[in-house]
């Protein structure tokens, strides 16, 4: 199965108590598939499935399934740090009805080439579904090279989608390509979108970030795709402050839940503590940079 298009990921929507609020999810997956994305990823890491126990992961996961009904694609983040639980996490993935998992290489000490492309190839043997290989040092601790992410994609054939998320994307997006000639493997590029159009013009297949306008990815990448680089250029360049902006670090998350209450979708746009709340200065550049975006759409 190849993956490849505008994927997603979906944040998750808490009350103002804290507990996971469903119906949110609900208009967020019927929101983004109405933007048009082919697929959408849950249990992401700007899900917060950091903040989440098992029982709410099973929920979240059952609900967006339930939800999109087979409209399109679902990637489950299965992310351990043990294979066995990285594997348990994966089965219930596929029980559930998902069509992917998305894998980060699991925190452990001293983690090298040889352990990374074990444990992507333990869950391929234990569970027969595609992999996303998720480049995101910050969360794995570990700075997989282009050579080891062909590697993977050469020695494990359900590992043959990436996310990466491992800044200069474009450059490794290019060197990834140069080591794999004939090969056909998928690059999404994450990071709120902010190099989408350099990653397209790298080689990349398409973006998976939890951006909180995704018709505007869609946009790009079909203009993209169709060889209209101009028009996808007329595209991508205006909203470029408003995905800087969303994706600051440390209140990122906040910020596109922020928004996403905005446009309706979500009911309270609180993340879970420790995440930091936005404060006056925070929501007044929004207000301004949201009102540029808005002319420009």
């Amino acid at each position: 199965m190849k993956l490849e298009g505008v994927y997603s990921v979906l944040p998750t929507p808490f009350t103002a108590a804290g507990d996971l609020d469903l119906d949110s999810l609900r208009r967020v997956v019927d929101l983004f598939i109405g933007a048009g994305v082919s697929g959408l990823t849950a249990l992401g890491v700007t899900s917060e499935v950091a903040r989440m126990n098992d029982a709410e992961r099973v929920q979240v996961l059952e609900t967006v399934v339930r939800q999109v009904n087979g409209r399109v694609r679902v990637v489950a983040g299965a992310t351990a740090d043990g294979l066995r639980t990285c594997v348990e996490y994966t089965k219930f993935a596929k029980d559930t009805g998902a069509d992917a998992v998305m894998i980060s290489p699991p925190r452990m000490p001293k983690l090298n080439s040889d352990a990374v492309v074990r444990h992507f190839a333990g869950v391929a043997a234990a569970v027969e579904i595609p992999i996303v290989v998720q480049d995101y040092p910050p969360v794995s601790g570990y700075a997989m090279e282009p050579w080891l992410l062909v590697r993977i994609a050469k020695e494990i054939p359900a590992a043959r989608t990436i996310k990466l998320e491992d800044p200069p994307t474009p450059f490794k997006t290019s060197r990834i390509r140069e080591a794999s000639p004939g090969m056909d493997i998928g690059i999404f590029g994450g990071l709120g979108g902010v190099f989408l159009l350099e990653e397209l013009m790298a080689g990349a297949t398409g973006a998976m970030t939890g951006f909180a306008f995704p018709e505007i990815l869609v946009k790009i990448v079909k203009l993209f795709h169709a060889g209209d680089v101009e028009g996808a250029a007329k595209a991508f360049y205006p909203f470029v402050p408003l995905m800087r902006f969303e994706f600051q670090e440390g209140i990122g998350m906040a910020i596109r839940k922020e928004v996403l209450k905005r446009r309706g979708a979500i009911a309270c746009a609180d993340i879970r503590p420790p995440g930091a709340k936005l404060d006056k200065t925070t929501l007044a550049a929004l207000d301004h940079v949201m009102a540029w975006a808005e002319v420009n759409r």
